[in-house]
């Protein structure tokens, strides 16, 4: 049986976790992130890693006398093999949004799972969103909410902006933050129950 962490403090990837009814503590992750790889899926995937090991020192030190099992996430929004962040201001988050206006685009989530044994998982999952053409005027209008500065590809997929969702292919909380779907049955694949598998 695990003591359960989560190392975010995502406030999306807490819901979809309760969702489900998968409990976990926060512990966030600190550590300054940085990574080589330029393939979307490699950069969550390493980021995801360089997340779940930070925070399982910090939960063995805490906890020194429990079985810890870190859950991390990285969630990335790319555009023709090109990364897109956060946008820097609002321009930046317009400009984005004009060139993802009308085509398809992939999110990417490296997700980490992590006992103090070393790694259960590390994988990377992608889904694609295709959004409606979206005027200048609504793009602009959304912009002006702040709502997209501080979300990877200046947009949210549950809020506001889902109205211009045109369709998607794969699993909705992958884009959201977390693939709660595809993190469960990979990790009964590795003889873990998440529903289960808890202290």
């Amino acid at each position: 049986m695990y003591k359960r962490i989560l190392a975010s403090a995502s406030a999306r990837r807490s819901q979809i976790l309760s969702e489900y009814g998968i409990a976990f503590e926060i512990i966030k992750s600190d550590c300054e992130e940085h990574t080589d790889f330029t393939a979307p899926d490699e950069v969550v995937r390493d980021l995801s890693l360089q997340k779940a090991r930070d925070v399982q020192k910090k939960a063995a030190e805490k906890y020194p006398d429990e079985d810890i099992l870190v859950l991390s996430a990285d969630t990335i929004v790319s555009y023709k093999g090109e990364i897109l962040g956060k946008p820097a201001d609002e321009q930046d988050a317009f400009d984005m949004l004009s060139m993802l206006s009308g085509r398809t685009h992939e999110v990417y989530t490296g997700v980490t799972l992590m006992s103090k044994e070393g790694v259960i998982l590390n994988f990377a999952q992608c889904s694609k969103v295709e959004f409606y053409d979206v005027s200048p005027f609504s793009l602009r209008e959304y912009v002006a909410t702040k709502d997209p500065l501080d979300k990877a590809g200046a947009y949210g997929i549950q809020g506001p902006f889902g109205l211009f969702v045109k369709g998607i292919e794969g699993e909705y909380n992958n884009i959201v933050g977390l693939p709660a779907a595809g993190l469960y049955q990979r990790a009964l694949e590795a003889g873990i129950d998440l529903l289960r598998d808890v202290k």
